[in-house]
């Protein structure tokens, strides 16, 4: 029993040291980015893919 819990110790030992490896490493790539650009997040409005609301604003429904 004791070794089992000295593996579930090194085991969740080895998952945190991972995922702030994962973590440094995101943090690095996104410093490396070009200022202008965006990783996460919404896109800018320039580059939105449905294009402007029109007019005919109260066409549908509202949603609740």
């Amino acid at each position: 029993m004791f070794a089992y819990e000295l593996h579930r110790l090194h085991h969740s030992e080895l998952l945190r040291e991972a995922a702030a490896q994962r973590l440094s490493r995101e943090a690095a790539e996104a410093g490396r980015a070009p200022k202008g650009s965006r990783r996460f997040g919404r896109r800018s409005a320039g580059h939105d893919s449905e294009g402007r609301v029109g007019a005919e604003r109260g066409r549908f429904a509202r949603a609740a």
